[in-house]
């Protein structure tokens, strides 16, 4: 499999959208006329800007294919993405902007744990729908929110299947390495308690800046532990660092989850890649066996990219987003597409399938493991 180049996205307007009709605390904003707007708050700069870049694009394929083939009840969809450049009060600032200035109708995948976090409060407050989130974490899972509605299994699944692989496989001492971030901080614990309940034993864990500064170190570390694999809970540039850090100085078996390696990664880890263990919440894309792969491969094909993990995750959760918005009725309201998500139960996007309900609000728990092969491409 090749990879692409990534270029920088700049701050840009995707396609189509509509807003809502105050209800309460919901802020009143006109629609813009004929459109169906959606936004989002997701970084286009700083750490996250790459990593992220082609699951954008993915997005923007889908809705480029909801208005080729004539909209959503004849109107055009449009996604106004906002920069936050993966600052939790960024993305809390530009989803007010987004609601209450430019009258989104939805709010869409948040990027981040803490930046989800920081904006389910304001969502409830307004009554505003936030469809998908590129975060699993169950912190986000605790407390009910009528409004948010997740497409993907949660990090905590992710574990459960990566150790319970390690278990098969005889390797029942697990060394952890974790941001020293948000995001570590909260999955560290429930990855020790997982290990601990699928029968395995806890080498040792270590922090790794959120730079991967110290990579080196940590991965001298790890192998003072005696593991026999590294579950690694990182995310951006950090996992170059301490992958490349673990091969020269460990040479354990590394298991992530999916949020940690895209293309981009992929790209800048070459050969060093190679047998990293990676948990997919997203189904395989280049077996195109099913309706929606055969559509998200021809589109690709269309589009003059390489299909990849990224831009099928973009894709895939802006189909759930256009499910909402279809069932939302003639004139769709904030209101109307959190009652259209409740309704779709099973939603069938062409062979993969999500559930959700008026007691449901998280999709998916879908997840695979598959195995970084030599040429850069994922075997199942």
């Amino acid at each position: 499999m090749r990879h692409l180049t990534h270029h920088p996205l700049t701050r840009r307007t995707v396609l189509g959208g509509l807003a809502a009709t105050a209800l309460g605390a919901r802020a009143s904003v006109p629609p813009p006329k004929g459109e169906l707007l959606i936004g989002q708050s997701a970084p286009l700069s700083g750490m996250m800007a790459n990593p992220m870049a082609n699951v954008l694009a993915g997005q923007q394929l889908a809705i480029d294919e909801i208005n080729r083939k004539g909209g959503i009840g004849g109107r055009r969809v449009r996604l106004d993405i906002l920069d936050d450049g993966f600052d939790a009060k960024r993305t809390l600032e530009n989803s007010r902007t987004l609601v209450e200035q430019r009258g989104a109708l939805s709010l869409f995948g948040t990027v981040g744990t803490g930046q989800t976090l920081a904006v389910l409060p304001y969502i409830a407050e307004k009554r505003v729908p936030l469809i998908a989130a590129y975060s699993g974490s169950p912190a986000l899972r605790t407390q009910p929110n009528p409004y948010f509605f997740t497409t993907q299994a949660g990090y905590d699944d992710e574990l459960v299947r990566i150790v319970r692989n390690l278990v098969a496989v005889q390797a029942r001492r697990i060394a952890l390495v974790y941001q020293d971030n948000e995001f570590g901080k909260l999955l560290a614990p429930l990855a020790e308690k997982i290990i601990a309940a699928e029968g395995a034993t806890l080498a040792g864990s270590r922090s790794l800046q959120t730079s991967g500064a110290d990579a080196v170190p940590a991965a001298q570390a790890v192998a003072a532990m005696k593991a026999q694999a590294v579950v690694m809970l990182v995310a951006g540039p950090a996992v170059i660092g301490y992958i490349k850090a673990n091969r020269a100085h460990a040479g354990l078996p590394v298991y992530t989850l999916s949020l940690s390696v895209g293309s981009a990664i992929l790209k800048a880890l070459g050969d060093d890649a190679r047998g990293l263990a990676v948990s997919r919440a997203t189904p395989y894309p280049w077996r195109a066996t099913t309706p929606l792969a055969k559509e998200f491969n021809a589109v690709m094909a269309r589009a003059g990219k390489e299909v990849d993990y990224d831009h099928y995750l973009g894709y895939i959760n802006m189909q759930v987003m256009a499910a909402g918005l279809r069932g939302a009725g003639k004139n769709p309201t904030p209101e109307s597409v959190r009652e259209a998500m409740e309704k779709l139960t099973r939603l069938d996007l062409g062979g993969y399938t999500m559930e959700f309900g008026p007691d449901k609000r998280h999709g998916s728990n879908f997840v695979e493991i598959t195995v970084v092969g030599p040429r850069g491409n994922f075997i199942r």
